[in-house]
């Protein structure tokens, strides 16, 4: 059975060119209504929600991206008109991993992309084989995204001897590793664990603490009245909407630590400064 995909819209044109590009990588497609939205988002379901519609303006473009995350979808915007939608553009891009159509050109690589992430087989299959940078040990890129460091040795028959050539079966499920020596190795997919841990946390390390969002925010404000800039000085500084800037001072939105750490150094301070609630 094909994976199916919502088509959040109330415009037929929108409907027609989505799904011809979608019907060509297998998926069935369903439309449903922005006020229908609760009955299609669920737990590992795919959505393409439609910016442009009638119905959405920028808290209900939020709302509904937003909800779809938060259930476990995996939510697509489509923002053919950038300017009426601007000042969410960068929250949408956070929410939707980065899977955001702003025309009609996006539409067949995002197919493409969703058509990746349907394959239920794709953690088991490599995507990339190479030596790593580093000494004794391999670069593995999975399917479905994963980046494995895989040391060498690679099992008892592994002499260590330098990597002469590396080859993918066609399934994609196996590598084929020749070595110098005349030896030849097989790397199985299914078998490869990680991501690898960070170094720099221990196994029984505590998780980080939640970032306090409220807390943030007005950390945030305090240190850019201190440096004299208003939210309109910063917005340009860091190339980060106005708005955006807003919700995050008020609260309403946790950035990412990387959009944390370009409002730092626009303000002068450390990111450990910001997060500081000293």
């Amino acid at each position: 059975m094909s994976a199916l995909i919502s088509l959040i819209t109330d415009r037929v044109s929108f409907e027609s060119l989505w799904r011809e590009a979608l019907e060509q990588h297998g998926f069935g497609i369903q439309s449903s209504k922005p006020d229908h939205l609760i009955s299609a988002a669920r737990e590992g379901a795919f959505l393409v929600v439609d910016a442009d519609c009638h119905a959405f303006d920028e808290n209900e473009l939020l709302l509904s991206v937003g909800f779809a995350r938060a259930v476990g979808a995996v939510p697509v915007a489509s923002m053919a008109s950038t300017q009426r939608m601007r000042s969410v553009d960068d929250v949408i891009d956070e929410l939707c991993f980065g899977l955001v159509a702003r025309g009609e050109a996006d539409v067949p690589r995002i197919a493409a992309a969703l058509a990746r992430r349907a394959n239920a087989v794709r953690s088991e299959r490599f995507e990339f084989v190479t030596v790593s940078p580093r000494e004794r040990e391999l670069l593995v890129i999975m399917g479905d995204g994963r980046s494995v460091l895989v040391p060498r040795p690679i099992g008892t028959e592994d002499s260590g001897a330098e990597i002469a050539q590396i080859s993918l079966a066609d399934d994609a499920y196996t590598a084929t590793l020749e070595l110098s020596d005349g030896a030849t190795l097989e790397l199985k997919a299914a078998e490869i664990e990680g991501p690898q841990r960070s170094p720099t946390r221990s196994a029984d390390a505590a998780p980080p603490t939640p970032i306090n969002g409220a807390k943030l925010g007005a950390r945030l404000r305090e240190l850019r009245l201190k440096a004299q800039l208003t939210q309109a000085e910063l917005a340009r500084r860091t190339g980060i909407h106005r708005p955006n800037i807003a919700r995050v001072e008020a609260g309403r939105h946790t950035p990412s630590l990387e959009t944390l750490s370009r409002l730092a150094t626009a303000i002068g301070v450390s990111t450990t400064l910001v997060l500081s609630e000293d």
